[in-house]
């Protein structure tokens, strides 16, 4: 990839651009240096520069493996905007990291991918954290399954193709409420989601929970998706008012 320019993709501000080009790039997934260099076409000096400015200000951070990936001030300023879903969340989030001991998140879809739109995190012990804005593709997980569940099937072909998952399995996900799933994204992770639905059961997003395979066992959904089906149904009857 050449480097970011002023030709209609950017601003004309060089360091404005070379700046969200490397957030775009670690939104799409963690990246180490080299990785970013290679994403963006910046010089690794520049890379570098410019990726510890960002992380100075929270707006990158850094994974247990070294690797940049979106910081925590990504989630605060997206919380600052106006969003009843957002702030309907909040307070759910919460309510279910507290009462299933694991960090929980919430998925929106966005084309192929569902994106991180707000998170509760574990204050203690080992988390599996999922910076909020993280970009995830439809093709493996609990929430992608849920996600896939309450989706138009002719806008899944693609996925679908490359799922871990098949549509049959959809089919008894949907059926049941919940989805669950072990090391399917992620080699010692577990996961369990649920669907946060309108009054008239159009989806609106998947709230989840995730956490090491030793503390949610191998059947974590007959343990937590009662706590998750009821966290989404909280969030359904604050949106109705």
């Amino acid at each position: 990839m050449g480097q970011p320019s002023s030709d209609g993709n950017g601003s004309g501000i060089g360091v404005v651009d070379k700046s969200v080009a490397i957030l775009a790039s670690v939104a799409d997934e963690p990246r180490a240096l080299a990785e970013l260099v290679e994403a963006t076409g910046l010089p690794r000096a520049t890379a570098h520069r410019l990726a510890v400015a960002l992380e100075t200000h929270r707006l990158l951070a850094r994974d247990g493996e070294g690797r940049f990936v979106l910081g925590s001030r990504i989630g605060e300023l997206a919380a600052a905007l106006p969003d009843p879903m957002l702030n309907a969340a909040a307070p759910v989030l919460a309510w279910v990291r507290d009462e299933c001991g694991e960090s929980a998140q919430l998925y929106r879809r966005d084309g192929a991918d569902r994106v991180c739109v707000a998170a509760a995190e574990r204050a203690h012990g080992l988390r599996t954290t999922v910076p909020v804005g993280s970009r995830l593709e439809l093709t493996a997980g609990s929430g992608a399954q849920v996600i896939c569940a309450w989706s138009e099937p002719e806008s899944l072909r693609e996925v679908l193709a490359r799922a871990e998952f098949t549509e049959r399995s959809l089919i008894e996900v949907r059926r049941r409420g919940w989805a669950q799933s072990i090391g399917q994204r992620e080699a010692g992770v577990a996961s369990v989601s649920a669907p946060v639905l309108t009054r008239d059961g159009a989806l609106l997003a998947a709230i989840s929970i995730s956490g090491p395979i030793e503390r949610l066992g191998r059947s974590p959904g007959t343990r937590f998706a009662p706590v998750l089906i009821a966290g989404a149904r909280r969030i359904t009857s604050a949106l109705a008012g």
